[in-house]
């Protein structure tokens, strides 16, 4: 092997360029394992990498893609060795350091899973960021008492990557889950598939009534969105609710008060896939390969492609177009 393909962008005279390159190994960074990648997920945070309004590459060339599972090929690491299927999201893969749109990757072990039993390599980039984020948000509402015998649980932009994963593995442990999305026409009928006992409009879920307050609705809410809605959400929280919140689809900001969570005992929980701790980030793998295993939403939802295909994939994303998850085949 002399040369591998990847899909590098590069900051030209006339702004950012992205294309398939072949490169060597000696021009991949620095890291203590070698990892033939099989697969890559693809996700918003990649379309903000490769736009020059998406402000997340600090600085290029810089190949996206924010996770990959594979195989260990070289390591110097004491936990990993040739033959190792292993996986990695966070740690600025894919916009801090080469990410996995590429046939090889040189990676910190420090950084990586070892695949677990129940998973194979497609399955976990099916599920991929996204799906570890809907299982990050749904841990954090069990772990904060939010549980089905509080009420239904509200997932925004739900035909999106963390939105469908939550509504599958939401189901999967007993809540019944409201699906809010802007595809209600399209995509009503996949969502009850994964598990949604209600789908509904974005306007369905907006709250227009004036105050600090008006009726309760949601034990919880699972929000890859953000930006405005989230004003009238947290108005609507049940008592001692709480909203995981992981996304910036939506917008960077929103306003309240403090009366949902002085009067009605909420929590904002922020959730962050970068650095989420290794031992959490390997319990809730482990919960993704077995009793939480999104089963239904790989069956139905998950698209392969070539990293040829990737610039116009991106700008769908980006455009809010895309349904479910895409994973680039990388074998």
């Amino acid at each position: 092997m002399e040369t591998f393909q990847a899909f590098m962008v590069r900051q030209e005279e006339d702004g950012l360029r992205s294309r398939v390159e072949d490169l060597t190994i000696d021009q991949l960074p620095e890291g203590d394992v070698l990892i033939k990648v099989h697969f890559s997920g693809v996700n918003y945070k990649d379309g903000l990498a490769c736009s020059p309004e998406g402000k997340v590459v600090p600085q290029y060339p810089m190949i996206p893609g924010i996770d990959l599972a594979g195989e260990v090929v070289q390591s110097e690491h004491s936990d990993f060795h040739e033959g190792d299927l292993v996986l990695c999201t966070g740690y600025g893969l894919g916009t801090n350091h080469y990410g996995g749109f590429s046939q090889y990757a040189r990676l910190s072990g420090d950084w990586l899973v070892t695949l677990p039993d129940g998973l194979s390599p497609r399955e976990a980039m099916g599920i991929g960021t996204a799906g570890f984020t809907a299982a990050m948000s749904a841990h954090r509402l069990l772990h904060c008492g939010v549980t089905p015998d509080l009420g239904p649980v509200l997932v925004t932009g739900a035909t999106g990557g963390v939105g469908s994963f939550a509504v599958d593995i939401l189901s999967r442990t007993g809540f019944k889950v409201t699906a809010s999305t802007g595809k209600i026409n399209e995509q009503s009928s996949w969502l009850e598939s994964l598990g949604a006992s209600e789908v509904v409009s974005r306007k369905d879920v907006e709250v227009t009534e004036a105050g600090p307050l008006v009726k309760q609705r949601w034990a919880g809410v699972v929000d890859p969105v953000g930006g405005p809605h989230l004003t009238g959400i947290l108005k609507s929280i049940r008592y001692g609710g709480a909203i995981a919140l992981s996304g910036l689809t939506g917008g960077t900001s929103f306003e309240s008060t403090v009366h949902p969570f002085i009067l009605r005992g909420i929590q904002l929980l922020g959730i962050d896939s970068v650095y989420c701790p290794k031992a959490l980030r390997t319990e809730i793998w482990s919960k993704l390969a077995q009793e939480w295993k999104p089963e239904r939403a790989l069956a139905g939802g998950i698209k392969d492609c070539t990293l040829q295909e990737l610039p116009e994939i991106l700008q769908a994303i980006l455009q809010g177009e895309a349904v479910g998850r895409t994973i680039v085949r990388l074998e």
